[in-house]
């Protein structure tokens, strides 16, 4: 049995040590010895100060934002309590007082 890491990409058990690097032969990406494995580096969102952002938070608008398909904004200062992090563009799940249930960029909020 190999000791070697499985690939990041497509997860074949398949891989060769090729000096600095590991090399899977299925799909043909290289990696270096010292990256992180898998499921270590997972991204951190982060608020527009650079706070990192956690489910539970609350936090507060910055910028007034527009809402796509009603005639509604959601104001400087609103806070926004409860988010939900989220994959994607969007990355904040959460539901807005006097609007409902939407997704915000983590770029126009900062933690309260």
């Amino acid at each position: 049995m190999s000791d070697l890491p499985n690939c990041p990409e497509c997860g074949s058990e398949f891989t060769y040590d090729d000096g600095m690097q590991h090399v899977c032969p299925e799909c043909g990406h290289e990696w270096s010895k010292e990256a992180p494995a898998a499921g270590e580096d997972e991204p951190v969102i982060r608020d527009a100060n650079g706070n990192p952002l956690a489910d539970g938070d609350t936090v507060t608008v910055i910028k007034d934002l527009k809402v796509k398909g009603a005639s509604s904004v959601v104001k400087v200062g609103t806070k926004v309590k409860n988010i939900r992090l989220v994959d994607g563009d969007h990355d904040i799940d959460c539901k807005v007082d006097g609007i409902g249930p939407m997704k915000l960029k983590s770029m126009f909020v900062k933690k309260a």
